[in-house]
């Protein structure tokens, strides 16, 4: 595969677990190894992955080019270490503001980003972490409008799992969720401000065995989940790129509507920095109060 080499800057971790975690291939493409501590009790282990630009924007909020890719200008290592954390994983969870803004045709295989290294996450998802071939996609909607239609509720052997509300739960069924055999559509309550971010946590962990989790929703979402404590890392692509905002026409930074005081914003504890040509890969742990 044709990358960029991928260098390790820093570590304040062994970049080799004991065991060793990555096959041999894959370790020397992401510049190291990868591995998790084990999940908290009562709920998942949570991972959130992200690109931005030098100026902290992660979308350019335009029609047809709001997503990552623009972001990132489809680097191929950011692609293939998107990929490499979706193969880690047990579920990855996404919004439907996500799901709007990847369009039809998305379906967070771990392949679907970095097509030449499928069976090489393949081989590591079966053969050493012993998980399904594909890991659960959850989606969290609390209205239940959905393109029921889109790749990931079609795709074989991809097993998919909707959070919505009661109400939502009745949109979809109207909409056809009940005839799709690998969806699986459950309500959680809700309040003015959504489903709580716990609320979810807790049936993942206790329902449907996940003990590490992905986290690939937007800002808004992250937001509440980075506000209840739930975000464990953060990996982030600094892209080499200024975007710029205006009053006129806003572009989303990491977290959206939510905000915190200096006595309450959360810190993070450096893990790694990783170059390849002009981009940074950043892994943040929080630290704990």
């Amino acid at each position: 595969m044709a990358m960029e080499p991928v260098h390790t800057l820093l570590a304040t971790q062994p970049i080799a677990s004991p065991e060793g975690v990555l096959p041999e291939d894959l370790r020397a493409r992401y510049g190291g190894d990868l591995f998790f501590p084990l999940a908290p009790e009562g709920r998942p282990y949570c991972i959130a992955n992200f690109v931005s630009t030098l100026d902290g924007v992660v979308s350019f909020n335009l029609p047809g080019q709001s997503g990552g890719d623009q972001i990132s200008h489809a680097n191929e290592e950011d692609r293939f270490t998107m990929g490499l954390l979706r193969a880690s994983v047990d579920a990855i969870l996404v919004g439907s503001g996500t799901l709007l803004a990847t369009g039809p045709e998305g379906s967070w295989l771990p392949e679907s980003v970095y097509p030449a290294a499928k069976e090489w996450y393949k081989k590591y998802r079966t053969e050493v972490l012993r998980k399904q071939e594909y890991p659960l996609v959850v989606i969290v909607t609390g209205s239940g409008e959905l393109d029921l239609a889109s790749a990931v509720f079609h795709t074989p052997q991809t097993r998919v799992l909707i959070l919505t509300t009661e109400q939502g739960k009745v949109t979809l069924a109207h909409s056809g969720s009940e005839a799709l055999a690998s969806v699986e559509v459950k309500a959680l309550p809700s309040s003015g401000k959504g489903i709580a971010p716990s609320a979810i946590f807790t049936l993942l962990r206790q329902e449907a065995g996940v003990e590490l989790l992905l986290h690939e929703a937007g800002p808004t979402l992250f937001g509440e989940f980075l506000a209840g404590g739930f975000i464990d890392e953060l990996f982030l692509t600094v892209a080499p790129q200024i975007a710029g905002r205006s009053p006129e026409h806003p572009r989303p930074g990491l977290v959206e509507k939510t905000q915190f005081s200096p006595a309450t914003a959360p810190w993070w504890k450096l893990v790694s920095v990783r170059n390849a040509a002009d981009y940074l890969f950043l892994r943040y742990r929080r630290s704990l109060p």
